[in-house]
């Protein structure tokens, strides 16, 4: 429904309205951390996290974590959030992705075939202040740079890069016609080197790699034409019993009524051979996740689905006003289809046993940025990146102008947001030690010698 009754009904209203939320958050004063707010330790945070979730996995989701900085910071969420709450805010809301880090952007197919590179993880998806997708990012980018081994300089010159990047394009956003902005893209990709190798493993994931890497041919049964199954992999990928199986595959009925007339008929060109549960992510583990395998015209035409278990975004308990959502998938689905160039176009949801999934193509052409290739002139040519392409998802889903008033040149915007990076990397760090002080440390300390291969 076109909103004709909005009372900010010009640019002018807007840009105004956002330079008065100067005046309930400086923009200076995005800088600010200290822990001492807290009022819970970050590890309860993190165990009360944990509740819901398959309790044979969740020692491995600690593993992960504890494995190095940059995956603490990637399975902390929750953290972050109940962090960031405690922080004064703008007050702008638009779409987050709400897991905004360097390797939350990747390459996929999108419908026409064509590789895209975008924001692509939106788990936690939800509509908050626009800061918080801005700090998490910033955040990632000194840890992925630190992680490489690069110097401090470079990552703060990375922080610098984002925010200014991200700060121009708002304001070229808010003058450009609504539909250009829809259709806006970045055309330099191939020219920044770690989104360039992206893109290069992206082109080598296919559907006919993904069969190899991750099914094996069945044993043939008397009279029956032999066939592909998942290779298990325990306990990161294990086929599911017939009974399992079936509950699964009756669950895409109701994802099938929510796609498109064309899209459901290209469904229904496939049949299911097999049905796994696979372990996915560092923040996603101990979800359940299921994969199924499909064919299509022949063995060598393989589709895989993931339907993947959706809980509510971590930042919902700290936002009255966004509601809670009337479906955990259809949160996901919606919120990437809001911020996205262009979405999966088998992209949708389900439920199964009174939890909820969103339901997506799995590996198709996906690829993310190595951390190791984020250092040096590539981590500030990412930065840049990373500005521009949370601002086209932020912009595409919320107001622009209103951002655009806000944040001005960016400048003060740009110091306090680096401030607060570096803080914030530094607590992350903290964090972690905790954790490996913790009952849930894993056996085997990260760089430990007796540790092996």
């Amino acid at each position: 429904m076109f909103n004709h009754m909005m009372s900010l009904d010009s640019f002018e209203a807007r840009r105004e309205y956002g330079q008065s939320r100067r005046k309930q958050l400086r923009r200076q004063d995005h800088g600010r951390w200290d822990p001492k707010q807290r009022s819970h330790s970050a590890l309860s945070i993190l165990e009360r996290s944990m509740r819901g979730r398959v309790a044979s996995l969740v020692a491995l989701k600690y593993e992960r974590m504890a494995a190095s900085t940059f995956g603490f910071f990637r399975g902390a969420v929750p953290i972050m959030a109940a962090d960031l709450a405690l922080l004064p805010d703008t007050g702008i809301t638009t779409q987050l992705c709400g897991d905004a880090h360097v390797r939350n952007l990747g390459a996929y197919a999108g419908p026409d075939g064509r590789l895209v590179f975008d924001i692509n993880d939106f788990d936690e998806t939800i509509r908050g202040p626009f800061e918080w997708d801005i700090k998490r990012l910033a955040t990632s980018l000194v840890l992925a740079g630190r992680e490489a081994g690069g110097k401090n300089r470079d990552c703060g010159e990375a922080v610098s890069a984002f925010v200014v990047k991200y700060c121009r394009c708002v304001q070229v956003f808010a003058k450009m016609p609504v539909i250009d902005l829809a259709r806006y893209q970045i055309h330099r990709l191939q020219r920044v080197a770690p989104v360039s190798l992206a893109l290069l493993k992206a082109e080598r994931a296919t559907p006919m790699h993904t069969l190899q890497t991750l099914t094996e041919l069945a044993k043939p049964k008397r009279n029956e034409v032999q066939h592909r199954i998942f290779k298990e992999q325990k306990p990161l990928l294990l086929r599911l019993r017939s009974s399992q199986a079936r509950a699964v595959l009756a669950s895409l009925k109701l994802y099938e009524e929510g796609l498109q007339p064309d899209r459901r008929h290209l469904i229904h060109e496939y049949r299911a051979l097999d049905v796994a549960f696979k372990v996915v992510g560092t923040g996603s583990v101990g979800t359940r996740d299921y994969c199924v395998y499909f064919e299509g015209n022949g063995g060598t035409d393989p589709l895989f689905l993931q339907i993947k278990e959706e809980l509510p975004s971590a930042y919902e308990p700290y936002l009255q006003r966004a509601g809670a959502a009337r479906h955990q998938g259809r949160r996901v689905a919606e919120g990437q289809r809001a911020m996205q160039f262009q979405s999966d176009m088998l992209l949708g949801w389900t439920s199964l046993s009174n939890r909820e999934y969103v339901v997506r193509q799995l590996n198709d052409h996906k690829a993310s940025i190595a951390v190791e290739d984020l250092k040096g002139r590539g981590l500030i040519e990412y930065g840049e990146i990373c500005g521009e392409l949370l601002a086209r998802g932020h912009a595409r889903a919320g107001e622009p102008q209103v951002l655009a008033g806000y944040l001005g040149n960016g400048r003060s915007f740009e110091r306090a947001i680096l401030e607060f990076a570096e803080a914030y990397a530094d607590q992350t760090e903290q964090d972690r030690q905790v954790l490996l002080k913790s009952k849930h440390a894993p056996r085997v300390q990260p760089g430990d010698k007796t540790a092996g291969n």
